[in-house]
């Protein structure tokens, strides 16, 4: 005789609780994400993140799963997040000779765009009485998610909230700044390249290379550096000034 399969709902309830739904989840809702991202001829409106962390927000609210319980099985991908931003020096090394005479102008631009994000963003949430412990998220939120949730460990702050505004800042950088870019009449890649790399982290750094190499070559330079200087300067600065 052939042994009597479990309902269907009791399969689904082991499902849901496992680890394994978490990453299938995850992988699939990017999967989805890149497919109608490609099938719009890549327009920025349609990026795979964006539409990735609707689809597993959606499933999540819908099976009731809460975030810890999600993660046990994200983080077999969680931890690609470092990796994949070390390896983004490679692009940089490969168009090392075009930053000739270039690293002075940069370096400006970068240090105006960190300045500027930190500023206009804890100036907000001070003039609004937010709670510390968002202010402090948001001092680090500026760079890469993996570079900034080690920010905020040293910054007393939560990782898990910086990580979820690093993301927010890096999705709507990549939606928005083709228009805002075009906007103020950027043309050259290297420079809309740069600005998505500092202003719009590891996923305005992903679009840049989906548009052309050297916009990626510079979004890699531009998120590497600005996450370097941060990593350095931002947690020394709040020390001195007693934050």
């Amino acid at each position: 005789m052939r042994p009597e399969l479990p309902p269907i709902h009791e399969i689904w309830v082991y499902l849901a609780g496992s680890p394994l739904f978490a990453l299938v989840l995850t992988l699939g809702a990017y999967s989805a994400g890149l497919m109608v991202y490609e099938r719009t001829q890549r327009n920025p409106i349609a990026n795979p993140v964006l539409i990735a962390l609707i689809l597993v927000a959606g499933t999540l609210t819908l099976v009731e799963m809460p975030y810890p319980k999600y993660f046990e099985g994200a983080q077999f991908v969680h931890f690609l997040l470092g990796t994949a931003t070390v390896s983004l020096a490679i692009p940089i090394y490969i168009g090392w000779h075009s930053l000739k005479g270039r690293m002075g102008v940069l370096m400006m631009a970068m240090l105006a765009g960190g300045i500027t994000s930190i500023v206009v963003a804890v100036g907000v949430l001070h003039l609004m009485g937010a709670d510390v412990a968002l202010i402090r998220g948001m001092y680090a939120k500026s760079v890469t998610a993996p570079i900034a949730m080690g920010i905020a460990e040293r910054l007393h702050a939560s990782p898990t909230l910086t990580a979820v505004f690093a993301v927010t800042t890096g999705v709507l950088g990549a939606v928005l700044g083709r228009f805002v870019l075009n906007a103020v009449q950027v043309s050259a890649w290297w420079q809309r390249g740069f600005a998505l790399g500092v202003a719009a982290h590891g996923i305005g750094t992903s679009r840049a290379f989906s548009v052309h190499p050297v916009a990626g070559a510079y979004a890699s330079l531009g998120m590497g550096l600005h996450g370097v200087v941060c990593a350095v300067v931002l947690p020394a600065a709040l020390t001195l000034l007693d934050f």
